[in-house]
């Protein structure tokens, strides 16, 4: 969201530098070109974001699998993995 505030609320009146950086993006009306910008990079990161965990989670996967032993799972995963209760039984 803030994202794409960022480019409906840009003005020149608030920062002079985008009257002279960001001069074809940023106009002082409601639907500017850089409210179409920011919208673009929030697409480009939710699709960077996605693809780059799916191959994180194929890589755990093929080397130490994403879930635990069914013995080990069942027994609890505190117990098995450091010892520890983490209720009272």
């Amino acid at each position: 969201m803030g994202a794409l505030l960022t480019g409906m609320l840009a003005r020149n009146a608030a920062n002079g530098n985008l009257a002279t950086n960001l001069k074809d993006y940023v106009k002082d009306t409601i639907f500017q070109p850089l409210v179409f910008e920011q919208l673009k990079a929030i697409g480009v990161t939710l699709v960077l974001a996605t693809v780059g965990t799916a191959v994180i989670a194929y890589i755990v996967k093929a080397v130490i699998g994403l879930r635990p032993g069914e013995e080990v799972e069942s027994s609890g995963l505190d117990l098995t993995e450091h010892g520890e209760e983490g209720y009272q039984a």
